[in-house]
């Protein structure tokens, strides 16, 4: 009898594990609300003209497709359940698929490639913003990230240094960081927007770095944004190239300030007040000139204070 009980017991636990009680559907509802679910996002009307020439892409109109995906986020959202959407690349897409030995022509590829793009690559949270807004964040950080890897591509192919056997792009990078700490320390208390660009032999590097500093305590940032900015100023570094680094401040009850220098032998060299102004009122693009913002202050660089610069090559 005592068997027999104990037979029911573990049975009913059994049931209530896997899910055939009556509390089954509610529990497996339960966890789905708990899974996260993942978005592959087509941003253009190219991206999405590109995954038309698959039969099972269910899609044939962009603005049609970009309201579905709406729709779906606000649905999952709803239900409680946290999204996080991916840039879809096409190529990239096509690429994976061959090297997996996939068919590119089946909803299954295209979600195991969304699941891998995601672990990897850019991505946004969705919390109910417009999908304009999620586009153009999740176009920016694709960006930052193709920056970044680039950058460190670059640094890394540098190898070492004849004479010292020191690593040029560590070094680099390292000087990087110590100037970009030394920047943040001396610029004081604000909002801080900083740019650093400079050219490579195939492309033009720009990264972007906001930092908050109250009047006590160090700055306030995002160590990815960090890192980015570092690199890319790295790179000017180590390849002695023609970088810049501009800082926008802004603070309560003041006009905003606009500070510059140009990389000069491993240090960040100030420019004057009309060199700040040539360079921000200037299209990058077409050279000409561009109408000062009202309410900014266009200031000489200050004195970072950074350590002079070792030569490793």
């Amino acid at each position: 009898m005592a068997q027999q009980e104990n037979t029911k017991h573990n049975s009913s636990k059994y049931k209530r594990k896997h899910g055939t009680t009556p509390h089954g559907p509610t529990l497996r509802r339960t966890l789905r609300r708990e899974a996260p679910s993942t978005v592959g996002l087509l941003v253009d009307k190219q991206d999405f003209a590109a995954m038309r020439r698959y039969g099972t892409f269910p899609f044939d109109d962009h603005t049609a497709y970009l309201h579905q995906v709406e729709g779906l986020l606000k649905a999952l959202a709803a239900q409680g359940m946290h999204t996080t959407i991916a840039l879809f690349d096409p190529e990239d897409y096509a690429e994976f698929c061959a090297e997996s030995g996939l068919d590119a022509d089946t909803g299954a590829s295209r979600s195991r490639f969304t699941a891998e793009i995601a672990s990897a690559g850019a991505t946004v949270a969705y919390t109910g913003q417009r999908l304009t807004d999620v586009i153009s964040l999740l176009v920016s950080r694709a960006v930052r990230q193709a920056t970044w890897e680039y950058a460190t591509l670059l640094l890394a192919d540098l190898g070492a240094c004849a004479d010292c056997g020191q690593d040029i792009g560590r070094a680099a990078f390292d000087r990087a960081s110590h100037l970009l700490l030394r920047l943040l320390e001396t610029a004081g208390p604000g909002a801080h927007h900083l740019v650093c660009s400079t050219p490579t032999e195939n492309d033009q590097l720009l990264a972007v770095l906001h930092t908050h500093r109250d009047t006590t305590g160090p700055a306030r940032l995002d160590t990815s944004e960090g890192a980015e900015f570092a690199t890319v100023l790295a790179v000017a570094i180590a390849l002695e190239s023609p970088g810049g680094v501009v800082l926008r401040t802004s603070a309560p009850d003041s006009p905003d300030r606009v500070h510059g220098w140009r990389l000069a032998h491993g240090t960040l060299a100030p420019l004057t007040a009309g060199e700040v102004f040539n360079a921000y009122c200037t299209d990058a693009e077409t050279g000409e000139p561009v109408s000062p913002e009202s309410g900014v202050e266009y200031s000489a660089g200050f004195d970072i204070g950074a350590d002079p610069a070792e030569r490793h090559h």
